[in-house]
């Protein structure tokens, strides 16, 4: 299994955490962003990614906040679709492109968490699940130094919380 990306969206829909571990280095196709995984933030607006004709712009990476806002549109969007066409007990829990699977999990206090893993990927809900209760609870709502809100997307911002992230995300198989 490999994990493109992770992020974590607040309830006023900033991206207060993203992180990449991998990434697939593939031309950005012209008909949209589903193509490719999403960057993280540790990427930023990087450079040109080759074309096949010498005559044909080279399309830029986007930037890590372009990215998240990507993420998190989509992630509305299939949401609202789930819920008008199933009904509001139905949830929108992932969804496979030919590049990658995206994982949602929501928490009651509106706090959304989004990884983007390979296609082969089983459903990492219980897994985001755990990411909550045993890392952001434990590191970031528990912290009384961290922000209660993040303000113009101040983002989470404990080292602890990062290296157990990255622990947990490079420990699975």
């Amino acid at each position: 299994m490999v994990v493109y990306s992770f992020y974590i969206f607040d309830r006023h829909t900033e991206c207060i955490y993203s992180k990449l571990w991998a990434r697939q280095d593939r031309p950005i196709s012209s008909g949209g962003t589903a193509a490719r995984p999403l960057s993280g933030s540790s990427a930023s607006s990087g450079p040109a990614v080759p074309d096949v004709g010498p005559a044909r712009a080279r399309p830029t990476r986007l930037s890590a906040q372009d990215d998240a806002k990507l993420v998190f549109g989509t992630v509305f969007s299939l949401r609202r679709m789930v819920q008008q066409l199933g009904g509001v007990d139905d949830t929108f829990v992932s969804y496979r492109t030919g590049q990658y699977k995206l994982h949602y999990y929501e928490t009651p206090s509106g706090i959304k968490f989004v990884m983007l893993t390979d296609t082969q990927t089983a459903n990492m809900r219980s897994v985001l699940h755990q990411i909550y209760v045993n890392l952001y609870v434990e590191f970031v709502v528990k912290n009384p130094l961290s922000p209660v809100e993040h303000p113009g997307g101040e983002g989470v911002a404990n080292e602890l919380f990062e290296l157990a992230l990255d622990q947990f995300v490079r420990g699975f198989p």
